[in-house]
C-alpha cells in the first residue's frame, strides 16, 4: 500500500516538473543565453552546457558530441555523469540525428533501435544537429530520466535556437 502511495506521489512530482517546463519564458532565456556567447568555440560550448543544465528541468545529462574527420562523434563539453566518448554516425540517437541532420526526439530510448545506453537512468532524449555552411559540426544531446520528457514543441524550438545562435558565432 505504501509503495502505491509513493508511486503516485512520484508521478505527481514528475508531472509538476514537466508542467513547469511548459511555462518557461524561452524568449527571455534565449536573450540571456546570447549574452553568454563570446565567439570562442570551446568556451561557448562549455557555458552552453552549464546554462542548459541550470535552466532545463528534469534532465540528467546535457552536452555536445563533435564530428571529427574519421566521421565519428566525439564527446565534447557536458554536464552530467561520465559519458560515452565515441559514437559512430548512424548509431544511437546522436548518430541518427547527425546522419539525418534533423532534430530527433525519442520519448522512450529503450524502444529506440540501436540506442547507446551511456547512463541507465536516461529514458528520453532530444538531439539537435549543429550545422554550419552545410557542414555537420556535431550535435547537442539532452537526456532525461522521465519518459516523454521532451514533448513541448516550444522547448524543442528553444533548443534549436540555442544551437543556431551558437553556430552563428563560430568559425570552422
Amino acid at each position: 500500500m505504501l509503495a502505491i502511495v509513493f508511486e503516485r506521489a512520484i508521478n505527481i512530482l514528475i508531472q509538476t516538473l514537466i508542467n513547469e517546463a511548459k511555462f518557461m519564458n524561452y524568449d527571455l532565456l534565449l536573450n540571456q543565453y546570447r549574452a553568454l556567447l563570446i565567439g570562442k568555440f570551446l568556451t561557448d560550448l562549455s557555458n552552453t552546457t552549464a546554462f542548459l543544465n541550470d535552466c532545463l528541468k528534469n534532465i540528467n545529462w546535457v552536452g555536445f558530441y563533435l564530428l571529427e574527420s574519421d566521421q565519428k562523434l566525439y564527446l565534447g563539453p557536458f554536464q552530467g555523469k561520465v559519458a560515452c566518448t565515441t559514437i559512430p554516425l548512424n548509431k544511437g540517437v546522436c548518430g541518427h540525428a547527425a546522419t539525418l541532420r534533423q532534430t530527433t526526439v525519442v520519448h522512450d530510448v529503450h524502444q529506440f533501435k540501436g540506442h547507446i545506453a551511456c547512463d541507465s537512468r536516461s529514458n528520453a532524449e532530444v538531439v539537435i544537429p549543429m550545422i554550419q555552411n552545410d557542414l555537420l559540426i556535431g550535435v547537442l544531446d539532452v537526456d532525461s530520466p522521465t519518459h516523454s520528457r521532451f514533448n513541448d514543441p516550444n522547448e524543442i524550438l528553444f533548443l534549436e535556437k540555442v544551437v543556431s545562435e551558437l553556430m552563428k558565432l563560430q568559425n570552422h
